[in-house]
């Protein structure tokens, strides 16, 4: 029976310390990863419209600008 009343532990009970505290370290170290990843995808991305904004002609500028020229005729 004592043997039932171990088995019947939770995982973290059934772990060492060791080792517990090793797979929560890769669990952190995954995170962090992860969240660089994402800054370096939010960095590319806004490098890359940047790049496409400096490369526009003045026509594609001129067709987003919300100015309007009848707002300036008198």
């Amino acid at each position: 029976m004592s043997k039932k009343k171990q088995q019947s532990g939770s995982l973290g009970d059934q772990l060492n310390a060791d080792v517990l505290s090793k797979l929560q370290s890769k669990k952190s170290e995954l995170k962090q990863q992860a969240v660089e990843r994402e800054e370096q995808e939010k960095k590319r991305r806004m490098e890359e419209r940047k790049r496409r904004e400096a490369n526009k002609s003045f026509e594609e500028l001129l067709n987003e600008s919300d100015l309007d020229w009848k707002s300036f005729k008198k």
